[in-house]
């Protein structure tokens, strides 16, 4: 019983080890842009629905997440996209998607904290945007 035990964690950590890790399957894009701050709340958002996302997502405070204008969606900006924020740890998803109007704009999301949100203000920052790299290019390394 423990030497099938220990084989069965042995592959368990074998498998997990062998997969790459994320910064290996992505190329990061750069691209400068404009970044304001939201929150989930009627008067920033929806009057009916301010905690669900143009995607249909529910979004709660805590969640590293961003909006993008429209224009971005078609530059690879996508739904779930991995995207780091210069200024920020961590890694975004892009889940909400802003009004037409904008232009190469992203909304970082900021709970419910408006306070934080207004001292964020309006910046262009650099952020990096996972594209997925081809198949050939990953067995070439």
């Amino acid at each position: 019983m423990i030497k099938k035990s220990f084989v069965l964690v042995f592959l368990i950590i074998a498998f997990s080890c062998s997969e790459k890790p994320v910064d290996d399957k992505y190329n990061w894009v750069p691209l400068e842009v404009t970044a304001t701050a939201y929150n989930s709340l009627p008067y920033q958002t929806s009057y009916e629905h301010p905690a669900i996302t143009a995607w249909g997502d529910s979004i709660k405070p805590g969640l590293k997440w961003i909006a993008v204008s429209r224009d971005l969606l078609k530059k690879g900006l996508s739904y779930n996209t991995m995207v780091k924020i210069d200024t920020f740890d961590g890694v975004y998803l892009v889940k909400d998607k802003m009004h037409s109007r904008w232009r190469n704009r992203i909304d970082i999301y900021m709970g419910e904290n408006v306070k934080k949100a207004k001292e964020w203000g309006r910046r262009k920052i650099t952020i990096t945007y996972a594209v997925e790299k081809d198949s050939l290019e990953i067995k070439e390394e």
